[in-house]
C-alpha cells in the first residue's frame, strides 16, 4: 500500500481534509477505474478534480499531494493515498462490502494487478498516438520543467525512482513522439494480455468466475481505452469484447466513460484521419 508520510506532503491542508476525497480527471484511465469501484462500492466521495489536460497536475500545489504528480490520489481522513491499484485494495479492507475482491484470492488480484499496472505506459503510448492526437509536443517544456522542480522528490520518506521513470518517459516524448516501433511493441504486449483474459473468460462472466472483481474494473477501462484508439477487441479477442460490452452498459460503469459530443466527433475525424493516411493502430501493429 502507498500511504504517503508526513515528509512526502507540501500541500499541508490537505492533512486536515474529513472523510473521502478523490483527486482525479475525468478522461484519465486509472481516475475511471477508481470510480467505477466507488460506484460499485457506494461509497460516498468528495470530487477534487484536477485538470490534465491544462498540466494542473504539475503545478506545486499538486505535487505538494502526490509527488508522482499521478492521479487518482484518496485523501482519507487526511491520510493520502496513492497509485490507484493500492488505493483500490485499501477502500477494500477499509470498506469491505460489497466485496470486489474473493476471499481468498487476494494475492492473485494483487499479482494481476501489478501485470495490468505493468502496462500503463504502454497504454499511454497507444493512448497519445491514437485517441488523443494532440498536435505538438505531448507536454510543454515548462509543465516538465515544473514536475521535475517541484514536490518532495519522495515517498515514504524516500527518494521515488518511479517520478524519474515518468519524467524520462515525457522528454522521450517529446523529442521523438510515439514511433511505429514503440507502437508495436507495445500493442503487442496488449495482444498478448487479451489473448490470455479470453482464455480466462472461456465459460464464465467475469474475470474471476461467477462474480465481478476489481480485475474486471481494470481491465474493462484498458479495453475501452484500446477500442477508442482502433484496436481490433472484437475481430482479435470475441469473448473480452462481449465481456467489455457488456460491462459498459452498466451504469457504474458507463457514466465514467461517457465523452461529450465534441469529443467523440474530433476522436472520429482522427480514427478517419489515421485510416486514410494507413497509420491507424490496427495498420501499424500489423494487426
Amino acid at each position: 500500500m502507498v500511504q504517503l508520510v508526513d515528509s512526502d506532503i507540501k500541500t499541508r491542508e490537505v492533512l486536515g481534509w474529513k472523510g473521502v476525497h478523490v483527486l482525479h480527471f475525468a478522461g484519465s484511465s486509472c481516475s475511471q477505474k477508481l470510480r467505477i469501484f466507488l460506484n460499485l462500492k457506494g461509497i460516498g466521495w468528495e470530487s477534487r478534480p484536477v485538470d490534465l489536460h491544462g498540466n494542473e497536475n504539475f503545478q506545486p500545489w499538486f505535487l505538494g499531494i502526490n509527488p508522482r504528480g499521478l492521479v487518482p490520489v484518496l485523501v482519507h481522513d487526511g491520510a493520502v493515498h496513492i497509485e490507484s491499484n493500492d488505493i483500490i485494495e485499501y477502500l477494500e479492507k477499509t470498506f469491505p462490502s460489497p466485496k470486489l475482491i474473493p476471499a481468498g484470492h487476494e494475492n492473485e488480484v494483487s499479482a494481476l494487478l501489478r501485470h495490468e499496472d505493468d502496462l500503463h505506459l504502454d497504454l499511454r503510448t497507444l493512448s497519445f498516438r491514437f485517441v488523443f492526437n494532440r498536435p505538438g509536443p505531448p507536454k510543454p517544456a515548462a509543465a516538465l520543467a515544473s514536475y521535475a522542480a517541484n514536490g518532495t522528490g519522495t515517498v515514504q520518506g524516500a527518494k521515488d525512482r518511479d517520478k524519474d521513470i515518468q519524467i524520462a518517459f515525457w522528454q522521450r516524448a517529446t523529442e521523438e513522439g510515439f514511433p511505429d516501433d514503440r507502437v508495436r511493441a507495445s500493442a503487442q504486449k496488449f495482444r498478448v494480455a487479451f489473448e490470455a483474459l479470453d482464455k480466462r473468460l472461456a465459460g464464465k462472466p467475469y474475470l474471476m468466475g461467477d462474480a465481478l472483481s476489481v480485475l474486471d474494473i481494470a481491465w474493462f477501462i484498458y479495453a475501452h481505452r484500446l477500442s477508442l484508439g482502433g484496436y481490433p477487441l472484437a475481430r482479435l479477442h470475441p469473448r473480452v469484447h462481449a465481456w467489455k460490452e457488456r460491462l459498459g452498459a452498466r451504469p457504474e460503469f458507463a457514466q465514467e466513460i461517457a465523452m461529450p459530443v465534441d469529443v467523440k466527433a474530433r476522436l472520429k475525424a482522427t480514427r478517419r484521419e489515421h485510416a486514410a493516411a494507413g497509420k491507424s493502430l490496427e495498420m501499424v501493429a500489423g494487426f
